[in-house]
């Protein structure tokens, strides 16, 4: 009972004096290090193969203005990587929260819960009229966090993909290689 209480306490007491702030030129490195910890092969296969360096570069790059990062003490400790998007002949634009990652040991911190929230002003400011996000159906957390957070209309998406490394082009192509 006492560990138990101990473990309350520590996820009331929340991150000392965290910040939220918009993403720098300096951020890249260290948000695409806490990327490379938390999308894995092994615990997220779909977000692990579109996780890059030119992911995290290209979103800052065209939409800066909607990536977050927050800051404990002068470190990362969580990133939320935003995007615009209007559709052609569509007065609607819509927001999507394409990244969202948190320090395994600030979750539960209430992290998440702020960057969520500045994002969505942020798109609210630039006249978005629906917020977007995804994330893998095997990622129980992220899909409980954002149920709780209003996000409904779930819509499955399936990936397919194909090892071509036994197909013989692929073979051919590399023995003229070698």
């Amino acid at each position: 009972m006492e560990r138990r209480m101990k473990s309350v306490k520590r996820r009331l007491k929340g991150p000392p004096s965290m910040q939220i702030r918009p993403m720098e030129l300096a951020d890249l490195p260290p948000v695409f290090e806490l990327g490379q910890k938390l999308f894995t092969a092994e615990k997220l296969p779909t977000l692990y193969r579109s996780w890059d360096e030119d992911e995290v570069v290209e979103l800052f790059g065209s939409d800066g203005e909607t990536c977050l990062v927050a800051e404990v003490e002068e470190r990362i400790v969580g990133f939320a990587l935003g995007a615009m998007m209007e559709k052609p002949r569509n007065a609607w634009r819509y927001g999507w929260l394409e990244w969202l990652g948190i320090e395994p040991r600030y979750k539960r911190h209430g992290v998440a819960s702020r960057l969520l929230a500045r994002l969505t002003e942020m798109f609210i400011e630039r006249d978005a009229r629906i917020m977007l996000v995804d994330t893998d159906e095997g990622n129980d957390d992220a899909l409980a966090f954002f149920r709780k957070k209003g996000f409904n209309h779930e819509t499955k998406h399936v990936y397919l993909s194909r090892n071509l490394t036994s197909h013989p082009q692929y073979l051919e192509h590399k023995e003229a290689q070698d």
